[in-house]
């Protein structure tokens, strides 16, 4: 079969999705329709944003569709209307079997792990969070059960000490544009040979997962370790973002965002989460084995700052 005639359906919403549409666009793929969340009201004038996904496809000229609900029946008839030979869902949403089931040569998803670890909606904040040195992107077949389907490539990237959630998804999105058109490529030419995951998994091991995030899961837990901290709030950083309440002299506790840290391994007397100052410099916080160094950090209503910048404007019990 040539490319203009492999019919593609393609679903995604976030930015994330946007390298892997934009590489089957530049490749001559025929993508004949796209997929994507409804519209939005967003910022504080609560005005309507389109998805990064759906910019690129009214750039394009590409035909959407946005549905509310997966199982709509007018959304389901305008999909089958497309006519796809194979669907490709990229940081999009949990399809039902009418939709993934529907083209011949089925639907694939892009995930951001080494499947079959990390299955669940956050997988790049979750390796980091947990400390690992490697992660990566997977293709696969999708199946009833979320995230276990067959798998057809995966390709790893090192995840560096200085790395956060930021720098990581960056490297993903990049990485699983090439793993999508070579997924595409091996579909089309017959060598695409999925393995199940269960091939994957050794006796030995731990398969961690990646639970949805929410804004109680980002609160840090000064009674862990410094490198339990350390890995958590980078691995939340710049999104959702770990956060802290902070005592302030003559003012209730505020919280603050925390971006960027640095570690201090030493034995000290204070209690978890206290507060060490210069009162211009530095803030360090305790933690089990050490400190935690905040270095970039937001209040509510504020912009990101140092914490330089922050102790000119406030003092810190």
């Amino acid at each position: 079969m040539e490319k203009n005639a492999l019919r593609i359906v393609y679903m995604g919403t976030p930015d994330f999705a946007v390298e892997s549409l934009k590489i089957l666009v530049k490749h001559q793929y025929n993508v004949v329709g796209i997929v994507t969340m409804p519209d939005k009201p967003a910022g504080r004038g609560q005005k309507i944003q389109y998805s990064p996904v759906k910019q690129y496809a009214l750039e394009q000229g590409l035909p959407l569709l946005q549905p509310d609900k997966l199982k709509d029946p007018e959304f389901l008839n305008a999909l089958k209307s497309w006519n796809a030979d194979l669907q490709i869902v990229v940081a999009f949403r949990m399809l039902p079997e009418v939709v993934w089931n529907m083209p011949r040569l089925g639907t694939f998803n892009l995930h951001a792990s080494l499947l079959p670890r990390y299955r669940g909606a956050a997988p790049i904040n979750w390796a980091i969070i947990n400390g690992e040195k490697e992660t990566g992107v997977t293709t696969f077949f999708l199946t009833h059960e979320i995230d276990t389907g067959k798998i057809i490539f995966q390709e790893k990237i090192a995840i560096k000490r200085t790395d956060n959630a930021g720098t990581i998804h960056d490297k993903l999105m990049n990485l699983g544009a090439l793993l999508v058109l070579r997924t595409v490529d091996a579909i089309l030419d017959g060598t695409c040979n999925p393995i199940p995951q269960k091939e994957y998994i050794s006796s030995d091991d731990e398969l961690k997962t990646a639970p949805k995030i929410f804004k109680n899961t980002c609160q840090v837990d000064w009674a862990q370790t410094v490198e339990e901290i350390y890995n958590f709030i980078r691995g939340l950083s710049p999104y959702p973002t770990a956060w802290s309440e902070i005592s302030l002299q003559g003012e209730n506790k505020i919280n603050l965002k925390i971006f960027e840290t640095e570690t201090l391994f030493e034995k000290h007397s204070f209690s978890p989460g206290s507060v060490r100052t210069d009162l211009k410099n530095f803030i360090d916080v305790a933690c089990q084995d050490g400190f935690v160094r905040l270095l970039s950090i937001q209040q509510a209503g504020k912009r990101r700052m140092s914490s330089e910048e922050f102790l000119r404007g406030y003092k810190i019990n």
